[in-house]
């Protein structure tokens, strides 16, 4: 399906990395990271809504994408509640994860009993479950349910994409599908939530266009995320409905600061990820500066932001330097308790996704 010029243009922004999830070694090399540009519009066919200047070419996964969120108690029991729908909705056998990346959430189904084979060209552990390929027909495998967790985002052809996974199936089977909520991020102004590495926003009204069979959907971590269990056989091409445009608010920026008045000459973040990286370079493009970025991930602590060059430290290092009471910006409401707990209470937390 070739996406037309039929559709209206929500939001621009220019020159964001392509990668918000790739750590560089060097502050230059960081600064100097590939970039686009977002033009984000709504299709006034099919009513989905995606970056029209997105290039698929330009993505290239390698072994400096850093993504990991498992780190995290409170993602961890996200992933749980994941597993949960799955077994109720799918069941726990002959189950594939398509692009299941690291593994991490394979390797909580293994250890919960589930019988799951893994595809990812990108895959870089050593669980024989697990597929160095595209899942394709020539996989030999006809599944009772696809999993699809955050990879449909990244797509440039949804549409297509899902076609190609149910011809693969056989035209049957269900499929879970779990992406970010493009209502969560319109209702909460959360410019800091677009990417240029995300080519598609979704809402969960376009999963009943999708499909004409969905066995449930609902959302996920804090309303943050949605997903659907649907049946691949009745997969269509969605058609917009014109009782349900997409609501995107003129004021979409309002929370973004036109001049540093009013703001501190610098502010320490934690939070080192998607958010992160856009809340960082978006401040700073305001004369906002960043003092210091905080994350547990291991594999981010040491390196550099993308455009902004800013160094990940970890909390052991930042926090023991920071006066009792300084502001301190929270990423992600999500891990608001945890990241006060990490921080023994001493700071001023604020949330940058509540209004």
């Amino acid at each position: 399906m070739v996406k037309n010029v039929n559709h209206k243009l929500l939001y621009k922004q220019d020159q964001l990395p392509i990668f918000q999830n790739r750590m560089y070694e060097t502050k230059a090399e960081a600064i100097a990271c590939p970039k686009a540009d977002i033009r984000l519009v709504e299709d006034l066919d099919t009513g989905l809504v995606y970056n029209s200047q997105f290039k698929s070419e330009l993505m290239n996964y390698d072994s400096n994408y850093q993504n990991e969120q498992a780190l995290s108690q409170r993602f961890k029991e996200h992933l749980q509640s994941v597993s949960r729908i799955i077994e109720r909705s799918i069941g726990r056998s002959n189950l594939v994860e398509v692009g299941c990346g690291k593994g991490y959430f394979l390797e909580v189904l293994l250890n919960s009993g589930f019988d799951i084979t893994g595809f990812d060209p990108t895959y870089e552990g050593d669980n024989e479950r697990v597929r160095r390929c595209y899942f394709d027909p020539n996989s030999g495998i006809l599944a009772e349910g696809l999993i699809l967790r955050h990879v449909l985002e990244h797509i440039k052809e949804p549409v297509d994409f899902l076609f190609q996974l149910s011809e693969a199936n056989g035209m049957k089977g269900r499929i879970y599908i779990e992406v970010p909520c493009f209502d969560w991020i319109c209702a909460h102004k959360a410019w800091f939530d677009i990417f240029y590495e995300h080519a598609n926003y979704f809402r969960l009204t376009d999963f009943s266009r999708f499909f004409g069979e969905v066995i449930e959907s609902g959302h996920l971590f804090g309303g943050q995320y949605i997903y659907v269990v649907a049946e691949l056989a009745s997969l269509r091409i969605p058609k917009r409905d014109s009782n349900d445009p997409v609501f995107f608010p003129e004021d979409f920026n309002s929370n973004l600061p036109r001049s540093s008045a009013g703001h501190p000459n610098s502010i320490a973040i934690w939070g080192g990820a998607s958010k992160g990286v856009i809340f960082s370079l978006l401040m700073e493009r305001v004369g906002v500066e960043v003092c210091t970025v905080i994350d547990i991930n291991p594999a981010k602590q040491g390196r550099f932001l993308p455009a902004t060059g800013f160094l990940v430290n970890s909390p052991e290092e930042v926090l023991p330097m920071l006066e009792t009471g300084s502001d301190l910006y929270v990423m992600n409401s999500n891990y608001f308790e945890e990241i006060k707990k990490l921080s023994f209470n001493r700071f001023n937390y604020i949330r940058i996704d509540h209004e």
